[in-house]
């Protein structure tokens, strides 16, 4: 059995064109290519497919996807990093769960709640102090203000556009497209707004160094690997920076 590109590419919440850059760059070619010239796959690409995309989570750029799929080792520490960081995310939603069912139990049996317990795993200030050192204490503390006065469901919402940004910049880069184009500089124009919506940043304020801070935090991403792991590894950290150098000398 084996299924056609639209079909994989919509159980996979994938696109046909990534699929498509896939098969380009040999790294996952269809089982066999119909008459009509269409890419089908069985099931052997499947979960080939599946290990790519579950690669691609842990923050592998296309190249180390490839390296590891071939059985090279030299991406397995890199993977052994990634693997470190989600066990920590782990941990941390852990004691967030443990520290609301404690919430629970106290609140059911009447109990003294106590204040100590009640915040384990929701520390927001872990990167205070990088934050002060790159743009100093008034942007940490804006941006500190705004996290604290947002709603529970202003805080999810805003998780989710930020994760929603990530996945269309790795599925843009690893369809070809060109940091130049129109896909990718609708991304970049998004990606400035979404900053600007970020109290304390340049690019929220008045007469701030927009273009400056955009081409920076560009830079940034490609230079620090916890950041380029948000677009895929430094491959994709390096298309959303040179798009974003594009659209900030063009537009601020």
């Amino acid at each position: 059995m084996d299924w056609s590109i639209q079909e994989i590419a919509k159980l996979a919440g994938t696109t046909s064109r990534a699929l498509r850059h896939y098969d380009d760059i040999g790294l996952l070619e269809p089982s066999r290519i119909g008459s009509n010239g269409y890419r089908y796959y069985d099931g052997a690409a499947l979960v080939r497919l599946q290990r790519i995309l579950l690669l691609r989570e842990l923050g592998l750029g296309l190249p180390a996807i490839a390296d590891v799929l071939a059985g090279e080792t030299a991406e397995t520490r890199a993977l052994a990093g990634h693997l470190g960081w989600l066990r920590q995310e782990q941990d941390r939603l852990a004691r967030q769960i443990a520290s609301v069912e404690r919430t629970i139990e106290a609140l059911e049996g009447g109990e003294e709640i106590m204040a100590k317990d009640m915040f384990d795993g929701f520390d927001h200030t872990q990167y205070r102090e990088e934050v002060e050192q790159r743009w100093g204490p008034e942007a940490y503390a804006a941006g500190d203000r705004w996290w604290r006065g947002m709603r529970d469901d202003e805080r999810q919402a805003w998780k989710e556009r930020t994760a929603a940004l990530g996945r269309d910049w790795i599925a843009a880069a690893e369809s070809g497209v060109a940091p130049g184009g129109a896909e990718a500089q609708e991304l970049a124009r998004r990606h400035v707004e979404w900053l600007a919506g970020v109290p304390g940043t340049p690019a929220s304020q008045a007469g701030g160094d927009v273009k400056g801070y955009v081409i920076g935090l560009g830079e940034m991403y490609v230079a620090d690997e916890r950041f380029a792991a948000n677009y895929g590894g430094e491959a994709g950290a390096a298309f959303v920076r040179d798009a974003l150098r594009v659209y900030a000398e063009a537009n601020l």
